[in-house]
């Protein structure tokens, strides 16, 4: 597998669109030159939509959408994971992960934020593209939850699913995963809060 510049700019825009979106408005321009180089209809109607939405408002729809229901969560691992002692384990993993290709996550940040993959996958290529195509199960359910919503961010969503490959050692959804708070951190209970802007 060869990630190709075209994939890799998609996945930075997509990391752009999903995060939290304060300062995005000012990203936008910048933003659409690059899907102007890899064009996406699913990426360019979400930035539409994100153009004409005040600021404000763009926040509030995102803490309604992606922070208060679990099955809309950006955190990967909930998914696969649940609120487990297996999340932990799960979450330094990834830490380790980013840490073997020189990536350091932001203050606060969580390792297995959309956002957060999205952008490990723009910068490395295919340890990153593959890491991200470990978690297409827990896409696939992200998708299928915020179809019913009519929102933008399901197709661009689907835009993210369609460069991954297929894994048959892809990490399964857990369908009916313990709660175990024993031992974890509250920090890593979580699903989506707002966080800060990545800083490399």
């Amino acid at each position: 597998m060869t990630t190709n510049r075209g994939t890799r700019v998609r996945l930075m825009v997509a990391s752009h669109c999903l995060h939290y979106p304060e300062g995005l408005h000012e990203r936008l321009p910048l933003l659409r030159r690059g899907l102007a180089e890899a064009p996406d209809a699913g990426l360019a109607a979400l930035l539409d939509h994100l153009a004409g939405t005040p600021p404000v408002e763009a926040a509030r729809r995102y803490v309604e959408l992606f922070d208060t229901e679990a099955d809309r969560s950006l955190h990967l691992t909930w998914y696969t994971d649940g609120d487990t002692r297996r999340r932990g384990a799960s979450l330094v993993a990834l830490k380790q992960r980013y840490r073997g290709h020189g990536y350091l996550l932001g203050d606060g940040e969580l390792p297995d934020y959309l956002p957060v993959l999205l952008e490990f996958a723009a910068h490395t290529g295919d340890p990153g593209v593959r890491l991200l195509a470990g978690y297409r199960p827990a896409l696939d359910v992200l998708h299928r939850n915020l179809l019913p919503l009519g929102t933008p961010y399901a197709a661009a969503v689907a835009s993210v699913l369609a460069t991954l490959p297929v894994r048959a050692d892809a990490r399964p959804v857990a369908t009916d995963a313990p709660v175990e708070r024993v031992g974890l951190e509250p920090v890593l209970l979580g699903y989506p809060t707002r966080l800060p802007e990545p800083t490399r």
